[in-house]
């Protein structure tokens, strides 16, 4: 993907392997750190980033917020 950083682009990635297509299927920012083996601190920026670009979106939720990717 264009414009991302490298860490921005493992989470894209593995959101992309674990199935976080859509809104029924959300993963938290614990299973992303699991699959892509980067720091909590990492995915958590990254998973911003791709939120601010559009590229994932965010739903709160009452535990952990869950992301999926809409592009």
């Amino acid at each position: 993907m264009e414009g991302l950083s490298g860490n921005a682009q493992k989470v894209y990635d593995a959101l992309k392997r674990l199935g976080a297509t859509s809104s029924n299927s959300l993963k938290t920012a614990d299973d992303v750190m699991r699959a892509t083996r980067l720091p909590k601190g990492m995915v958590n920026n990254s998973l911003m980033e791709l939120v601010s670009k559009g590229f994932a979106k965010r739903v709160a939720r009452e535990k952990a917020a869950g992301y999926y990717l809409i592009k």
